[in-house]
């Protein structure tokens, strides 16, 4: 399997509440192959959106094997496009 990299597309809003103000709440979580010939964050998620306004998650799947691509806090966000990519990978 290829590494990937669990990225976040976040909400900058000044509005999300409950985060301190204008602090950025996860929207979404994605999973995004490494760059070609490198261990960079590649250009574009598993779903296709671009990478560019993503922040890289501290989480790294392959530092917790048996465990799923994301962060569990995050189960309720993670994008079912990237989760059925990988599970197809599996």
């Amino acid at each position: 399997m290829t590494e990937i990299i669990v990225v976040y597309e976040l909400d900058r809003a000044p509005t999300a509440v409950g985060r301190g103000e204008g602090a950025p709440v996860v929207r979404h979580v994605h999973a995004a192959p490494t760059a070609p010939g490198s261990s960079a964050l590649g250009p574009r998620t598993f779903c296709g959106k671009d990478t560019f306004a993503m922040e890289a998650a501290p989480w790294k799947p392959s530092e917790h094997p048996g465990s799923s691509w994301y962060p569990p806090e995050h189960a309720d966000r993670v994008c079912s496009a990237c989760d059925a990519v990988l599970e197809d990978e599996t």
